[in-house]
């Protein structure tokens, strides 16, 4: 099926499930991917191996590989031993990541090893840091920014981190590109590093928010709508639509921006992705291509 050029921005979770959305919508697809995860499997190969976090990476990947054995086994997580905690995919990408300089021949490799629908590039050449001003002061670290409330600013260690230029060409030539859902601070918001949103402002594409559904106790207490959007405006990027749900509350202000749409599944709190799918291709079938 031929359609537009989309490039989807993003981590964890909320990027994955657009990437199941709109993998049979669209023949150029193309996930950029936060890698400054310091919890978990990743933070663990990210500290002992010196690479770049690999989980999110790991996700999306699946998120586009074919049902069945290989997909499977990306996503197995050994129980016992040394490896206990890590899925397999994570150790198969941190060795290939020593192996390899460049994170962006190594993802690509992967991609055609799995049979991927799609193309998956780290947001970041080498590693970063999310720093945050908060309530508390200045925090360090994905886990511990996403431990914090009342987040005023996100930063980045190095300030502005080296970006593959294979992220600025897509972004350039993408024809729609879409930020979110997922974690505002340690997700969305943490691969849209300083050169990314150059690349947007520079970019013709139509650019999407899909907007979370419901606030997260720890990381955006109490934040509607209105805040989730002002936060991503504040972090430098202007959406021309913002995708949110049904029964979201939209202020005056934001009435010509948002679409809503019925996007939840079987959790009022989670994007469920054939109904993302249906909205998306809403979205879809009026960009030029």
């Amino acid at each position: 099926m031929s359609g537009p050029n989309v490039v989807a921005i993003g981590g964890g979770h909320g990027l994955a499930t657009i990437l199941e959305a709109l993998v049979d919508q669209c023949d150029q697809l193309t996930a950029v991917v936060s890698v400054a995860d310091d919890g978990g499997s990743s933070g663990r190969l990210r500290r002992e191996l010196g690479i770049i976090a690999p989980g999110d990476m790991r996700r999306c990947l699946v998120a586009l590989t074919p049902p069945g054995l290989v997909r499977d086994s990306l996503e197995h997580r050994f129980a016992t031993g040394a490896l206990a905690g890590h899925p397999a995919g994570n150790v198969l990408l941190a060795s290939m990541l020593e192996l390899a300089d460049d994170p962006v021949v190594v993802m690509d490799t992967l991609v055609e090893m799995v049979g991927a629908r799609g193309r998956v590039l780290p947001a970041t050449h080498g590693r970063v840091d999310l720093l945050a001003t908060a309530a508390r002061g200045t925090v360090r670290g994905q886990v511990a920014v996403s431990e914090s409330a009342a987040i005023e600013r996100l930063r980045f260690n190095p300030e502005d981190p080296a970006v593959p230029v294979e992220v600025s060409t897509a972004i350039h030539a993408a024809d729609l590109v879409i930020l979110g859902p997922g974690s505002l601070y340690t997700s969305v918001l943490a691969a849209a590093v300083p050169e990314i949103r150059r690349a947007i402002e520079a970019s013709r594409a139509l650019v999407v928010y899909v907007a979370n559904l419901a606030a997260e106790a720890s990381e955006t207490p109490d934040y509607d709508l209105a805040d989730h959007v002002a936060a991503v405006r504040r972090h430098g990027v202007d959406p021309d639509v913002v995708l949110a749900g049904d029964d979201a509350e939209v202020p005056i202000e934001l009435r010509q921006l948002v679409r809503r749409a019925p996007l939840a599944g079987s959790s009022p709190d989670v994007h469920d992705a054939a109904r993302l799918a249906t909205a998306l291709s809403e979205l879809l079938t009026g960009v030029p291509t």
